[in-house]
């Protein structure tokens, strides 16, 4: 386990901190709309729960769309010409 966390142990430890001020900052926005507390932090971490899943389906679009992208375009249909008499 510490072979795959240690290399990506920088990207970890930023997207922790990052978690950690998304949920701040939902929170005290949810907190000066809503004026309750609990329902600030009921908030605060179901919208990045959301989000996730959000982004998750936003990503397989985008796989798709660089697939179709990057797929060989087909090849031409030959031209068939006619011959009058």
């Amino acid at each position: 386990m510490s072979r795959l966390i240690r290399p990506h142990l920088p990207t970890l430890q930023k997207t922790a901190s990052y978690y950690v001020l998304h949920i701040t900052v939902a929170a005290m926005v949810a907190y000066a709309v809503t004026g309750n507390l609990w329902m600030a932090f009921t908030l605060s971490l179901l919208e990045p729960t959301v989000q996730a899943v959000a982004f998750f389906f936003h990503e397989k679009v985008w796989e798709k769309r660089r697939a179709r992208l990057m797929a060989p375009a087909p090849a031409p249909k030959p031209v068939l010409a006619t011959v009058r008499a």
